[in-house]
């Protein structure tokens, strides 16, 4: 079984490809779904997701039956 490493934080996009959507839906959900975890802005042009946050939240909508 291969384990895949993730940094501890990670863009946007990556973000996006991590959920297998679409950039704009990944804004759709910071936007409307109190529950999906808050991108930091690094500075005006670098936003970063917390990845751990982001699996944490994909496994609860698993369990969830989401």
């Amino acid at each position: 079984m291969q384990v895949i490493q993730f940094p501890p934080s990670i863009r946007p996009k990556k973000a996006a490809k991590l959920f297998d959507i679409g950039e704009a839906t990944l804004w759709r959900w910071v936007a409307e779904r109190k529950d999906f975890p808050r991108p930091r802005r690094l500075s005006a042009r670098c936003t970063i997701f917390d990845t751990a946050e982001l699996m944490a939240w994909r496994d609860a909508q698993k369990s969830e039956g989401v």
